[in-house]
């Protein structure tokens, strides 16, 4: 039986994917004969695909010239970073307010630093699992909208964020800042939670203003080698 075609949704999540992940490296060409070619279906919906990309900010489509990733820019990325810090320090905020003592320590768990040198972990594995605990405080905050103005920032400021453990002493910090948040937490500490967090956020944004794309290219073919 032939195998049924993927469907707009799942075209444009596929090459979603690849983008935010950096498999795609910004400045690729493609076209939509190339893609409809990959994904074996018309080019209709590859092209509505491709039109949803293009509306959020993801790809550049030129006539007779085919379709590009978006280039990294910098500066759109520091200001993403400043709009997180808002979001990030209103979160713990509210979160303090919020979020239950059970909640608090089931996240604090995972972060104990005690426990960091008997799990190994694949770079992106520990870059999902840190993305995935500041969601876990927006969670906490209650405030569904915070929640989801958040996650469309990290998916703008997801190839940098990749860049952000480069050796073994961040990933140790990373683990005492995040464990260090939840005690604030349980403290029901909301000054000194808040400030700890923008501080925290702040590291990520001077690296972020340091990024070239040579480095992020080296990055892409150090993934492809693995």
């Amino acid at each position: 039986m032939p195998k049924r075609r993927l469907t707009t949704q799942e075209i444009y999540q596929d090459l979603w994917q690849q983008i935010i992940d950096f498999d795609l490296f910004p400045g690729s060409r493609f076209t939509e004969t190339e893609l409809a070619e990959l994904y074996k279906t018309s080019r209709t919906p590859i092209r509505e695909a491709l039109k949803r990309l293009e509306v959020e900010g993801l790809v550049v489509i030129r006539p007779k010239q085919g379709c590009f990733v978006r280039n990294v820019d910098i500066d759109l990325i520091s200001d993403y970073y400043t709009v997180r810090v808002a979001l990030e320090a209103m979160a713990v905020e509210l979160a303090c307010d919020n979020m239950s003592d059970e909640e608090i320590k089931d996240l604090a768990a995972k972060w104990n630093p005690d426990e960091y040198q008997q799990e190994y972990l694949e770079l992106k594995d520990i870059k999902d699992r840190e993305e995935g605990f500041h969601i876990s405080i927006a969670e906490g905050s209650k405030n569904i909208a915070l929640v989801e103005y958040l996650k469309d920032v990290n998916n703008h400021i997801r190839p940098i964020r990749l860049l952000g453990f480069p050796d073994e002493k961040s990933v140790a910090e990373t683990y005492e800042e995040h464990y260090y948040i939840c005690s604030l937490l349980l403290d029901r500490n909301k000054k000194l939670a808040r400030n700890t967090m923008v501080e925290h956020i702040r590291k990520s944004q001077d690296i972020a203003k340091t990024v070239t794309l040579s480095q992020l290219e080296q990055y892409r073919k150090k993934r492809s080698a693995s």
